[in-house]
């Protein structure tokens, strides 16, 4: 196997691995690797800021990815994205501005996907891009159903019921 195999064979087991690609065989895998980009940043290095026109979806291969607001004028960290997770599904979808910064804490890489390159799959392999926008959909119903927990758990806290408060 040539070292470029190889490498095509870990870009495929990180897509794989990470929550958007649970439903995807190797050569569907193979295909979509080949429509995304690779970037590696080092520790504090600007991945996206919030308010930007950058619709790229990303899957974080490795390192950690801060997720940040702007709360107040300040800069606040809210989430550390482990390998495996994804950002900018809305982005993604609806063209819209970022809602948050993504700052890689050491040396980071993440995989971006451009939705004019992945729309270029719809003629060609529809079936991937179904598996892909299937995947999009779980990752957001589950941010959803979290949000709803969230959301319950702050109501009992502030009416102290259904708890230990």
């Amino acid at each position: 196997m040539s070292q470029k195999d190889k490498d095509q064979q870990l870009e495929c087991e990180a897509i794989v691995d990470s929550s958007l690609g649970q439903e995807l065989e190797k050569g569907e895998c193979q295909v979509l690797t080949n429509v995304m980009k690779v970037r590696s940043l080092t520790d504090g290095e600007v991945l996206v800021k919030e308010g930007e026109d950058d619709n790229r979806l990303f899957i974080l291969t490795k390192g950690k990815l801060i997720v940040s607001s702007e709360i107040d004028g300040k800069n606040v960290p809210v989430y550390t994205m482990k390998v495996g997770e994804c950002a900018g599904t809305r982005a993604f979808v609806d063209l819209a501005p970022r809602r948050a910064t993504l700052t890689a804490e050491g040396n980071t890489m993440v995989y971006t996907l451009a939705p004019a390159d992945f729309e270029c799959l719809l003629e060609s392999h529809p079936r991937i891009v179904y598996k892909v926008m299937r995947g999009l959909f779980r990752l957001t119903h589950m941010n959803l159903m979290r949000m709803n927990v969230e959301t319950q758990e702050l109501s009992n806290y502030i009416h102290k019921s259904g708890g230990r408060y």
